[in-house]
């Protein structure tokens, strides 16, 4: 884990000129709290910046440009490539742009970029609508991170995916030039305000559309859920610059610009669904039965291998049909229809069931449309990443990566991608993912602090880039290239449309601030360094992933921390040297502890199950000394007396003099007790009149 520095004190100052106290954040408190994100890679930014408008973006670039500093955007924080973290300038693009407009009875949507999907499609749903992509980190994950990434998901495929569905964006360039596609002038108001950019993009335009294999790798690459590199398909798929670059917004990962409100086309919700799990007897068998279930009309298609199924046969509350199977080389396909109406439900769930019937399934497939039984099979599906994150050894980190492949290839890849697996020595990893698009996820541990393991890792990451490019696939699925594939995007694409992305990204951004090591990336080494080690901390603590799923249940997450910036300052204070380590301690007793609801609903919402009030809760208990404890324990013993003490005592405060308060309440509020003893001052309210009660027969008494 890298280490909390000073903050430059010529860049400070930049900035100190430019925001107030509320919204520049420089302590070291806040700069490691939002350090973390939901990768492997740990980077603290000099400085935090929560703007509040478009004009903060502008003036955060311009103090960026003078001072040569590196900018990087935040949502919510559940990147799991790296790409919401930097050594520069951090921007919060969560805490002011969260707004939600529902336009055309729902057919469309207007979003600001801190919006959760799952507001979102909360907001639709009385329309019968939601957004195109469904990523399973819906209720964390927030549309500025969907759209720069081009998210994805279980049943959103490539046909209702960020880059399909968006029809407008504002969007702040890097020069300080506001843009909304949305005008009805927009493509004119962009070649007056950059006649450079303009220009590059109509010629970059002519060169991608001039050149065959060019053409030919744009068709062959965005065939399948593709989010390495710039979408350079815009050339393609686009006329006019501004079109162009609106789609060139959407999985450019914060290397562009910033992305403002985004107005998405939105999608039916499709209530009426059936789901079963069919159990094949090798992943050979699951995979042949795909194209006869992806013809017959299946939503969705989950593929899981042995290892999988091993995972979920040991989940309480799982599918009792699994529980009972001896596995051997089995696999499965987890199936789900989604559609408008209960009629056309079965009807798909008929032509489906004659598909299985001819398949080579290890026992009898039954869909059901049980809420508690779909429940219970998608716990098999969604359960294996805080199964596997829950039990990993202590100090290591949990890496999930996806890569995609064309579904011809999908048996010989997952056998591939297995014995990679197992030769490189991750025999902890599980293999699933969305079979219907060629999508696999695997997951896999690591100790990130150990030379050995990075080794291993930079082992396994060179053989699985040579896996999958030699299958006609790609390195990012969905998860964005962010840092962990920025060094194999020129391997992917080819020298022509690596050298057109460059310099787009030069047109744009000509030093290379914005998202510097994210996406393109001239060092080989890119992937390997930054990485983050995971300290113990003890207890559930160190069962924490950072993936943020936490945040938006928190009551105090706009207040000071959230629950899963307080697990990452336990683990900061653990490494820091003594001076930093004060500094933390002394703003982490307010700022996580003191201010913690401690209501345990970050419980309700963590896959590996922390509850992080009742961590703080014990904080608060061993912060205690002797003293303040038996003094709390005769409070807490005559209440009723002390309640009619503090009344008397605000009272009489307002008629003696301030000075022989203070003097007073100096020497008790030292023994530890500033949180029980106010000192009085203007904002000191008065006496209130006493609650009634039954014993006092409905009487108010003053």
């Amino acid at each position: 884990m890298s280490s909390l520095a000073a903050v430059d004190p010529a860049l400070e100052a930049e900035l100190r000129r430019a925001f107030t106290d509320d919204v520049l954040l420089t302590r070291y408190l806040d700069r490691a709290a939002m350090s973390h994100d939901a990768s492997q890679y740990l980077l603290h930014p000099q400085a935090v910046v929560r703007a509040r408008s478009f004009d903060d973006i502008a003036t955060a670039f311009r103090a960026s440009r003078r001072s040569r500093t590196p900018i990087t955007f935040r949502s919510g924080g559940t990147s799991l490539s790296g790409q919401s973290v930097g050594d520069g300038i951090l921007i919060d693009s969560r805490r002011n742009f969260r707004g939600i407009e529902v336009l055309d009875d729902g057919l469309r949507v207007r979003c600001g970029p801190g919006a959760t999907i799952r507001a979102v499609n909360l907001r639709l749903a009385r329309f019968g609508r939601k957004i195109g992509p469904d990523p399973a980190s819906d209720s964390a994950c927030t549309i500025g991170g969907v759209i720069a990434n081009n998210s994805s998901g279980m049943a959103c495929g490539t046909e209702q995916n960020s880059y399909r569905t968006i029809e407008s964006l504002t969007m702040v360039l890097p020069s300080g030039t506001v843009l909304r596609t949305d005008a009805p002038d927009a493509d004119e108001q962009f070649r007056q305000n950059e006649p450079g950019l303009y220009d590059t993009i109509l010629r970059l335009r002519e060169r991608v559309r001039e050149n065959p294999d060019s053409l030919a790798r744009i068709a062959e690459q965005y065939r399948l859920k593709n989010t390495m590199g710039y979408g350079v398909n815009s050339f393609v798929d686009h006329d006019d610059p501004i079109d162009i670059l609106l789609h060139l917004m959407v999985g450019s990962e914060g290397t562009l610009g910033f992305i403002g409100d985004v107005v998405l086309r939105t999608v039916p919700l499709l209530p009426s669904a059936a789901t079963a799990l069919a159990l094949f007897p090798s992943i050979i068998d699951a995979t042949d039965s795909l194209p006869g279930l992806r013809a017959a009309g299946a939503r969705v298609l989950e593929l899981l291998d042995t290892a999988s199924l091993g995972v979920a046969q040991r989940f309480p509350g799982g599918p009792e049909d699994l529980a009972g199977i001896d596995l051997d080389r089995h696999a499965a396909v987890l199936i789900e229809v989604q559609e408008a109406e209960n009629g056309e439900r079965d009807t798909v769930r008929r032509s489906l069931e004659e598909v299985l019937a001819g398949a080579a399934t290890s026992a009898p497939t039954r869909f059901t449309s049980s809420s508690r039984e779909r429940a219970a099979l998608w716990k098999t599906r969604k359960g294996l990443y805080p199964a596997l994150a829950a039990a990993r050894p202590s100090g290591r980190a949990t890496l999930l990566e996806d890569v995609a492949v064309p579904p011809e290839h999908l048996s010989t890849a997952v056998e591939e991608l297995s014995r990679l697996l197992t030769g490189t020595g991750y025999d902890d990893a599980v293999i699933f993912g969305h079979a219907k698009d060629g999508n696999l996820h695997f997951l896999m541990t690591a100790d990130l602090g150990d030379s050995a393991d990075i080794a291993r890792y930079e082992r396994f990451t060179m053989e699985l880039v040579d896996l999958v490019l030699s299958r006609g696939g790609t390195l990012k699925a969905e998860h964005g290239t962010g840092r962990v594939m920025a060094p194999f995007v020129e391997r992917q694409f080819g020298p022509e449309l690596y050298a057109v992305m460059r310099e787009l990204r030069s047109a744009i951004d000509p030093d290379h601030l914005l998202g510097r090591g994210v996406l393109i990336s001239d060092d080989p080494l890119e992937h390997l360094k930054n990485l983050k080690s995971t300290p113990d901390v003890g207890g559930a603590a160190d069962r924490c992933v950072e993936c943020g799923f936490c945040e938006p249940v928190c009551p105090s997450r706009d207040l000071t921390t959230t629950p899963r910036q307080r697990i990452v300052l336990l683990r900061e204070m653990r490494v820091a040297g003594p001076r930093v380590r004060k500094e933390l301690a002394r703003d982490f007793e307010y700022a996580a502890v003191q201010t913690c609801a401690a209501d345990s609903m970050c419980l309700t919402a963590c896959p590996v199950e922390i509850d992080t009030g009742a961590l703080m809760k014990q904080q608060r208990i061993e912060s205690h000394g002797p003293l303040a404890e038996r003094i709390a324990l005769v409070i807490a013993r005559h209440w009723a007396g002390v309640e009619a003490m503090a009344r008397l005592a605000l009272r009489i405060a307002p008629v003696i003099p301030r000075w022989l308060i203070r003097g007073a309440l100096r020497p008790i509020r030292a023994l530890g007790l500033s949180d029980l003893v106010p000192m009085p001052g203007p904002e000191l309210p008065g006496a209130g009149r006493r609650r009634s009660s039954a014993r006092d027969g409905g009487e108010r008494k003053s």
